[in-house]
């Protein structure tokens, strides 16, 4: 079973959380504040990799809550491997309604069960999470020979974690695998589970990029060209994004800086400049786009101004901005995937 879902445990407390300010990509990949782009390199490739593992004793009846699940966005799926000495019933369980249900056991036996599996000795147990806590339970499938409804919890006779997991009077505290199980067992069932995690396993360092401001002016027309300069692609595949706001409509165009720097003493060159340009809007008021560009392209310059057929307006004022994305770590792997 795959898929790039995110599963969390709450015995882990270290937690990345990463924001991104623009994606880099039109296809969405949970942008990271410093993001790595998929658009550039190879892919990141992921698998199921073992993660936390425990080993537990049960009694007859005796049930044993593993990790607790929180999922991100819609949900995601687990894997566990099970292997136990007598059968055991496997399932998830709504974690506030297992919690509930230790402080009124009589509640055990309508607990919702998410992906039950019956009369388990070894299997990979696989379900799909929903975007709520859920808890792991094994309940070991044994009749008891106590008449009590509810016989307790199982030991955990390992733990990385080292947390208390018993609860209840009379229930055996955790054990670190050193020392020996104090608690008596009257028929011992031992039950090893192996919890998985789906982590990256090849490709997993990538170049990181970041969204900057490099132009951000509201201005008073004029007929007047603008050059705006300093932009030189740091790598293939660079991105810009180019807004502009205007009463009159306008030219907004990307030019390689040296001719855009000719424009200043020859302005009846431009249409000639633009003819064999790609990165360019005619006529626009208000607009928001983007233009790629590879390291070969050299220095670039964003140029504005109205449109020559228009007539401009005194006393009114134009909003240009642009924004350049730039590699911020790892870039040298960009050097060496050319």
């Amino acid at each position: 079973m795959r898929g790039i879902l995110a599963v969390e445990s709450t015995s882990r407390s270290n937690k990345d959380t990463m924001r991104n300010t623009k994606p880099l990509c039109l296809l969405a990949f949970l942008s990271l504040a410093v993001s790595a782009s998929p658009c550039l390199g190879q892919q990141r490739i992921f698998d199921w990799r073992p993660g936390n593992d425990e080993s537990v004793r049960l009694d007859p009846a005796n049930y044993h809550a593993g990790l607790t699940y929180h999922t991100l966005g819609n949900g995601g799926n687990i894997q566990v491997d099970i292997k136990s000495e007598e059968p055991v019933t496997i399932f998830l369980a709504n974690a506030e309604e297992w919690n509930a249900a230790l402080k009124n056991p009589e509640a055990l036996a309508n607990l919702r069960q998410l992906c039950p599996r019956e009369h388990v000795v070894e299997t990979r147990f696989t379900c799909f999470v929903p975007p709520e806590p859920m808890t792991l339970v094994v309940h070991d499938e044994r009749n008891s020979l106590e008449p009590a409804v509810f016989t307790g919890l199982g030991a955990v006779l390992n733990s990385h974690d080292k947390a208390e997991r018993a609860v209840g009077e009379g229930i055996a505290a955790v054990f670190t695998g050193q020392g020996s199980v104090t608690r008596r067992f009257n028929a011992p069932n031992d039950v090893r589970i192996q919890y998985f995690r789906w982590d990256c396993v090849e490709n997993c360092i990538q170049p990181a990029f970041q969204w900057f401001n490099q132009v951000k002016e509201k201005y008073e027309l004029t007929s007047f060209l603008k050059v705006y300069g300093g932009f030189t692609p740091d790598h293939d595949s660079d991105q810009i994004s180019i807004k502009i706001k205007s009463p009159v409509p306008m030219i907004v165009a990307m030019l390689p800086s040296q001719v855009a720097d000719q424009l200043h003493g020859r302005p009846d060159t431009l249409e000639s400049a633009l003819e064999k340009n790609s990165c360019q809007q005619r006529g626009v008021q208000s607009l928001e786009f983007q233009c790629t560009f590879n390291v070969a392209d050299g220095p670039q310059s964003l140029i504005v101004v109205p449109e020559p057929t228009v007539n401009v307006p005194s006393h009114k004022k134009a909003e240009i901005a642009m924004q350049v994305v730039k590699c911020i770590a790892n870039c040298a792997l960009l050097e060496s995937r050319k």
